[in-house]
């Protein structure tokens, strides 16, 4: 029988979770893969930090680099996190020491991805990164694999927990961001700093992978466009339930005839959707594909138990010799695809506007949306206000081009009867 000796760098969560499974699961997995694996040494930045964990005998490494080093080390787990720094000097350094690496970093691979899947091609070890986007779900293995005969034309999902339970409990309570942010916060759901979360930017990264495994193109962060759910009202919550939508931050990839476009925003989609039922801390990835046509997948995207889950499943395929390509096809044959620009983006879109209550508003937000070009499928507004108070009023556009929205949109801002910062929901047919 095998033993293929692991480190591990990074005992946070999903770190302490491994080494439970890889304790627990151990005679289930020597019998899938005929072999043992040991946890022979460890890094984080931190020794005396309390750990729910048995780590045993493992050699401890106040740099992970060195650990990549440790001739002991069979495969390198990386668990650190962040785009730069520790994390990827010590996955250069192990793919350099020819050492299989496993790796939940998003960030990294969104940044650094083709460059690494070079070097690992390169060197000849596989680069797994299965728990890097959607946790337990097994995205990647199905994009890489189970869909390699078809050609994708869209990918997209919900790829962030955290915004997502805000966004449930928001359409649940009817409260307002902040206080549903404080709960997430106080429950464990969301960073004490959630600038990460809640501005869109985990799931950019999460994107740019799922770009480059479903069309077969090298990574691309810079090229995504992002926004988070900061600007999301009780209001806007409650005007979506109202025209039978629910709002979801959505990440996105699709063919264009210009190019891949990849976009990350709250949208509004139809409340029949079968991706709009996916709530609280879940994630749900959508794949469109030539002859498959449609295929989603669901489950839980964080947390110790289901980011483990998919580690431990790279790490048996390394057991297996399995080694894909680590985009589904060679680095040097990933084809450069143009992006597209979101400016080009046609769609319908929910506006709000906060408007004073007076005579002719309304024709004067017309006439600047006829201007573009912008034609009006349904208009909702709501009863009568006090002096110089404002009263929503809510659009829901035909098809136009975001262009033209966005040079509408700063139009009517300037008029003396908008109150408020017009308010843009881009609505999502899928």
């Amino acid at each position: 029988m095998k033993e293929i000796r692991l480190g591990i760098a990074g005992l946070g969560t999903v770190g302490a979770g491994l080494a439970r499974l890889l304790r627990q699961q151990q005679d289930l997995l020597r019998r899938r893969a005929d072999a043992t694996f040991p946890i022979v040494a460890v890094s984080a930045r931190d020794r005396s930090k309390p750990r729910d964990a048995e780590l045993g005998p493992a050699r401890w490494h106040d740099d992970p680099v060195a650990l990549a080093h440790d001739p002991a080390v069979d495969v390198v787990v990386e668990l650190i996190g962040g785009a730069g720094g520790p994390a990827l000097a010590l996955v250069e350094a192990a793919i350099a020491a020819g050492k299989p690496v496993v790796t939940a970093n998003k960030a990294m691979l969104a940044e650094h991805g083709t460059r690494l899947a070079r070097l690992a091609e390169a060197r000849g070890v596989p680069l797994h990164f299965e728990a890097a986007v959607a946790g337990g779900i097994p995205i990647v293995k199905a994009l890489r694999e189970g869909l390699a005969g078809n050609r994708i034309e869209r990918v997209f999902g919900i790829l962030n927990g955290t915004c997502n339970y805000i966004l449930t409990q928001m359409q649940e309570s009817g409260r307002e961001f902040t206080a549903v942010l404080d709960e997430a916060q106080a429950l464990g759901y969301a960073e004490a700093d959630p600038s990460f979360d809640v501005d869109g930017i985990d799931a950019a990264h999460k994107l740019a992978i799922l770009t480059a495994l479903a069309f077969n193109c090298p990574t691309d962060f810079a090229a995504v466009h992002v926004e988070g759910i900061r600007h999301v009202s009780a209001l806007d919550i409650q005007y979506a339930r109202e025209l039978g939508f629910r709002i979801k931050l959505l990440a996105i990839a699709k063919r264009t005839p210009e190019g891949i476009e990849q976009r990350v925003h709250p949208c509004m989609i139809d409340a029949e959707a079968p991706i709009a039922h996916v709530d609280g801390v879940f994630n749900a990835v959508v794949a469109e594909g030539d002859f498959v046509d449609r295929t989603m997948f669901s489950g839980r995207g964080a947390g110790a138990g289901p980011t483990a889950s998919a580690v431990a499943a790279d790490i048996l395929d390394i057991a297996a010799g399995r080694n894909a390509p680590t985009f589904g096809m060679p680095a040097d044959r990933l084809e450069k695809i143009a992006a597209s620009p979101l400016q080009h983006h046609v769609g319908r879109y929910y506006i709000r506007l906060m408007v004073q209550d007076r005579p002719g508003v309304i024709a004067d937000i017309a006439a600047v949306l006829r201007d573009e070009h912008i034609s009006i499928e349904s208009l909702l507004q709501r009863g009568r206000a006090s002096a110089g108070e404002a009263v929503p009023v809510v659009l829901i556009s035909h098809e136009a081009k975001e262009a033209s929205v966005n040079r509408a949109l700063a139009a009517i801002a300037r008029t003396s009867a908008v109150m408020e910062p017009p308010r843009m929901i881009r609505i999502e047919q899928l």
